[in-house]
């Protein structure tokens, strides 16, 4: 049988892909703005025939049918990346998280230890020879296309056909949704005067042919907009965003000082406007893979002045940097902040850098604490930390004792909240 003719076979509604999960079934969904809203909206539907349905899923986008307070008893999310979709429902108890390294991920679940039952994913059209690509979110994908009992296709002839290790053949799905939507676009704000001062000091530290990382949002924006002036800079990321299109466009990111997938953009999703996707669909410049090889710490430190530029929700003056949780809230997860974080630090020339607005709630709040809040969780340790950056300067920690420390952190802290940093810190001793 043709792929073409496999490919007709397997075409169903929505609801009749869905069929067959079953009660305390494991099932992987595709997420970011590969989200499968028809599959899940069709899932949702089927609530009263199924209990305790375990979703495993990294970041959903949009709203989800499936975590909301009637959903209690029949679907329950365990996510390794929470987000707007899921937050309120593991802080609530209706859901769970599991804390881990975005490159350990795909193990998971070719260990066995998560075994899935179906996997729901989104695809593109397949091409000539039956491969459909992963598009905008590889990530786990690959590895829950490749393990799961069943997959389930939603093929999107919107969705991109992004290039690199980001395929599944016809062959290999047992049931295909056709659809024609819009994925979902993040859109951008003017990143802010302070975080162009973050930006301008990031600058500071990255030189020509440089490699980067980056995530997205007003920092990320600042930055690139601080480097006009730099030539041949690089990418190796979690992400790319309109940011890193039009760094390309420019001419300012080039890859071809890389010393690692010269010339190539390295990633494992992308996030942002229709014209990102658009510019993504079949550009050879754009290399998509899952993330325990974009991820891996080792991967990353391959490239040499590789710059890893990531946020935190709070740091304290010793270095501990918290990025996952408010106190008890969780409010995202690990991600990959520790992967390339290691990975820079490993890196001839590289730089791990965590980079945060000094203040939060208006000013009224220090970033920079002389304790992370009571239950709030350390993602990057502070024997990990190298450079943290605020709109006031740069601290360099590594290699620095406690009293080293504080001195640099307290010193890039927003100096209305300076004079209680040192109060505390010299009643703990960490300043004489």
């Amino acid at each position: 049988m043709s792929w073409v003719d496999d490919y007709k076979k397997k075409l169903v509604t929505s609801d009749e892909a869905v069929s067959f999960i079953k009660s305390d079934d494991r099932v992987y969904i595709s997420g970011n703005a590969a989200t499968p809203y028809v599959l899940m909206n069709s899932l949702a539907r089927r609530k009263d025939e199924l209990e305790e349905v375990e979703l495993v899923h990294v970041l959903l986008l949009g709203e989800d049918p499936l975590s909301k307070p009637e959903m209690e008893g029949h679907f329950r999310h365990n996510s390794l990346f929470v987000g707007p979709a899921d937050r309120e429902a593991i802080n609530e108890g209706r859901a769970d998280y599991i804390p881990i390294f975005l490159h350990q991920i795909p193990n998971l679940i070719y260990s066995e230890q998560m075994p899935l039952d179906a996997a729901m994913l989104h695809l593109s059209p397949p091409d000539e020879h039956g491969f459909m690509s992963f598009g905008v979110e590889v990530l786990a994908s690959k590895a829950a296309a490749d393990r799961a009992k069943k997959v389930i296709a939603q093929v999107n002839e919107k969705m991109p056909r992004v290039l690199g290790d980001s395929f599944i053949h016809v062959s290999r799905v047992d049931k295909i949704v056709e659809i024609s939507e819009e994925l979902p676009e993040l859109k951008r704000k003017p990143f802010s005067e302070v975080e162009r001062k973050i930006g301008h000091f990031i600058a500071e530290l990255i030189e020509d042919g440089s490699t980067l990382q980056l995530g997205i949002g007003g920092i990320p924006d600042a930055v690139l907009s601080a480097l006009k002036e730099r030539r041949d800079l690089g990418i190796h990321t979690e992400m790319v965003s309109d940011g890193v299109m039009e760094a390309i466009e420019a001419g300012i990111i080039t890859g071809a000082k890389k010393t690692f997938h010269p010339n190539k953009v390295i990633l494992t999703f992308i996030l942002g406007s229709k014209k990102l996707y658009e510019f993504a669909d079949n550009n050879p410049v754009l290399e998509a893979h899952p993330t325990d090889y974009t991820n891996h710490p080792f991967n990353v430190s391959r490239n040499d002045n590789m710059i890893a530029i990531n946020s935190a929700i709070e740091v304290d003056i010793t270095g501990q940097v918290c990025s996952d949780s408010i106190g008890t809230y969780i409010y995202s997860g690990f991600g990959g902040q520790v992967d390339f974080i290691r990975g820079a630090a490993h890196s001839k020339g590289g730089k791990p850098i965590i980079a945060l607005h000094s203040t939060a709630k208006n000013g009224e709040v220090s970033r920079i604490v002389p304790f992370l809040k009571k239950g709030a969780g350390v993602v990057t340790t502070r024997a990990d930390v190298k450079y943290v950056v605020t709109e006031y300067g740069i601290a360099y920690l590594h290699g620095k004792n406690l009293q080293e420390r504080t001195i640099a952190l307290i010193n890039v802290a927003h100096p209305k909240f300076r004079p209680d940093l040192k109060k505390e810190a010299k009643d703990r001793y960490l300043l004489r």
